[in-house]
């Protein structure tokens, strides 16, 4: 495995809930009306630090998706998808965006009162793949 460079963005972020990596600008917010299994998700234009997982065929609300889950590259934790492709001519808008759970991510403002959940108790840096 390489070695993992972490963009650091500037001015107010989305980060990780789990370990506070930067994941995407307030200015590429595109919506705040997606839904997830869990609750409310964001879709973004985009997201940086992330890995991105293999595509799945997902039936949607919207309809038929082409979609690869996408993890926090530093944590590894699950924290949305990505829209690969759209089998519905009104859902192509969404190909090539980013989808992130509320539940998985926090605003950089709300640090200061929320902190992050530590996935890796007990761990040291070391021991994290």
């Amino acid at each position: 495995m390489g070695r993992i460079f972490v963009v650091e963005l500037d001015g107010r972020s989305y980060r990780c809930k789990y370990c506070g990596t930067h994941l995407a600008l307030p200015v590429d917010l595109v919506s705040r009306s997606f839904h997830c299994h869990s609750g409310k998700a964001y879709l973004f234009n985009n997201v940086v630090n992330i890995t991105i997982g293999a595509l799945e065929e997902k039936m949607m609300l919207s309809g038929m998706h082409t979609v690869a889950d996408i993890f926090c590259c530093c944590c590894g934790q699950i924290i949305g998808w990505k829209y690969e492709a759209a089998h519905e001519k009104s859902q192509k808008y969404r190909v090539g965006k980013f989808v992130l759970e509320s539940g998985r991510i926090v605003d950089e403002v709300d640090l200061s009162t929320e902190g992050f959940i530590d996935t890796h108790s007990g761990m040291s840096y070391g021991d994290v793949a």
